[in-house]
């Protein structure tokens, strides 16, 4: 059985909404979107619908909140599941830890839609959703029966996956690799190994959050029922490089000033074992950054293409110039040294 690869998501692209969007219209696209894929009403598409429900809810509680909202916003789902490099977390508000969705997404649904003094949802033959009107506010007409209770996903009463970290250096990452694992798995079904290899073909370009889902290769507790396997790809850190989406950053390489003002060459080893030549010609300020385009990684949905190489530097100030060091150097930059004098007068 083939696995099915889930990508690093976007959010507002999920809620279909801007990244300027306020927070009624984030509550506004959640509603429409929820139930447009809710189970219930995808009973043809059900497994789509499912993954799509989840995807939504998931979307829906990072964006309605500020805190997870800037960290998303700023470092994008790797950043906000733990991918965020500890010299890059200077932004990320006090004690805030490693995100990862433990929602119920029936339950965010409810309280969405069930706090508004309409009681339970009813469920049956009727069609419940057309009881819902987006634009005045929701509306709900309890089942004709009298019945009712929460809308149960379809998939809930089968197991939860398996979720299995799938750690990988960003060498990995940028050349792509097939990795072989193996777990024990128990098994009501005669003939059915209790351990299973998985073959996980990794992709140039994948990122953290990258989910690999082996359906019905878990646990059995029952012949014939199994739990999916997952792998989420996990990103180590790298000792030189840190990655921002499909850039990479070269981490502060730190430069003399006199190289600094007249320019320099260096060398930089690429993930792939290449040697780069770099050659800055400009003149190196505290902010600059020199962009070597096409260096980055691979773009894993657009084969052949990569983003760019980010070089930072740090400039080492000398501790301290002789008199005659100082006078050259001022009359390079043309200040006179009576002009010095004035100055420490004023």
């Amino acid at each position: 059985r083939e696995p099915r690869q889930d990508m690093a998501r976007d959010y507002y692209t999920i809620l279909g909404i801007k990244k300027e969007a306020t927070e009624e219209e984030i509550k506004k696209a959640y509603k429409k979107s929820a139930m447009k894929w809710h189970p219930d009403k995808n009973r043809d598409r059900q497994e789509e619908a499912e993954r799509r429900f989840k995807d939504i809810a998931e979307a829906y509680d990072v964006l309605s909140d500020p805190e997870k909202r800037k960290i998303y916003d700023q470092y994008g789902e790797e950043g906000l599941k733990g991918g965020i490099p500890t010299g890059n977390a200077e932004g990320m508000p006090g004690g805030f830890t490693r995100y990862e969705f433990h929602g119920d997404p029936n339950e965010i649904f409810r309280n969405i839609f069930g706090n508004n003094g309409f009681g339970g949802f009813g469920f049956g033959g009727d069609d419940i959703f057309s009881s819902f009107e987006f634009e005045r506010g929701p509306k709900f007409f309890p089942h004709k029966n009298g019945a009712h209770g929460s809308f149960p996903m379809g998939g809930e009463s089968k197991k939860r996956p398996y979720v299995v970290d799938l750690n990988l250096s960003l060498e990995e990452l940028y050349t792509g690799i097939t990795k072989k694992l193996k777990i024990s798995r128990k098994t009501k079904t005669p003939g059915r190994s209790p351990q299973n290899i998985f073959d996980i073909k990794v992709k140039p370009g994948w990122k953290a959050g990258t989910k690999i889902t082996f359906e019905g290769e878990g646990d059995e507790e029952m012949p014939g029922q199994a739990q999916d396997v997952v792998f989420v790809v996990k990103e180590k850190p790298h000792q030189a490089f840190t990655r921002s989406g499909s850039n990479l950053i070269y981490r502060k390489k730190a430069i003399p000033l006199v190289d600094a003002l007249t320019g320099f060459k260096f060398n930089i080893q690429t993930l792939d074992k290449r040697t780069l030549e770099v050659d800055v010609k400009d003149v190196v300020s505290p902010t600059y950054r020199k962009v070597i385009q096409g260096e980055g990684m691979p773009i894993s949905k657009e084969p052949g293409k990569r983003g760019d190489l980010i070089v930072e530097f740090d400039i080492i100030f000398p501790q301290s110039l002789s008199d005659d060091s100082k006078l050259k150097i001022r009359q390079a930059f043309g200040r006179s040294s009576e002009g010095y004098a004035r100055n420490k007068a004023g």
